[in-house]
C-alpha cells in the first residue's frame, strides 16, 4: 500500500500525455538555449588574475585602512606637536589636513588611479 491505491487507471493516460508535454517543452527550451548561447559572444575569462589577486573586499579593506591610518597619524603628530610647542590647535589641525591628504593619495595609489609614467 503506497497511498495511491484510491485512485483509478484513468490517471495514468493524463499522467503519460503531460510527462511526454513536459519532455516537448524541455526539448524546445533546450534548442532555444543553444540557439541563444551560439549567438552571445564569448568572454574570455581571466582565471590566472581573479585566482591571484585579492578580491574586492579585500581591495576595499586595504583602501579604508590605508585612509584611516593616513589621518590617525596626522591627528596623533599634530597632537604631539601640540602638546610639545604649545601651539593648540594648530598643528592638530594642519596635521589633520596632511593626513587627510596622505590618505587620499595613499588610496587612489592603491586604487591604480595614480599610475606611474615610464620616464626616459
Amino acid at each position: 500500500m503506497n497511498g495511491n491505491d484510491a485512485r483509478d487507471g484513468s490517471e495514468t493516460g493524463s499522467r503519460a500525455t503531460a510527462d511526454s508535454d513536459l519532455s516537448a517543452r524541455l526539448r524546445q527550451l533546450e534548442t532555444q538555449l543553444d540557439r541563444k548561447r551560439d549567438a552571445a559572444p564569448v568572454r574570455e575569462r581571466r582565471f590566472e588574475e581573479s585566482s591571484s589577486g585579492p578580491s574586492a573586499l579585500g581591495r576595499a579593506f586595504r583602501m579604508s585602512t590605508e585612509f584611516v591610518a593616513g589621518v590617525i597619524a596626522g591627528g596623533g603628530l599634530g597632537w604631539l606637536f601640540d602638546r610639545w610647542l604649545g601651539t593648540s590647535p594648530w598643528g592638530m589641525i594642519v596635521f589633520l589636513m596632511l593626513g587627510f591628504a596622505a590618505g587620499v593619495y595613499n588610496v587612489m595609489r592603491a586604487s591604480g588611479f595614480l599610475t606611474r609614467s615610464s620616464g626616459p
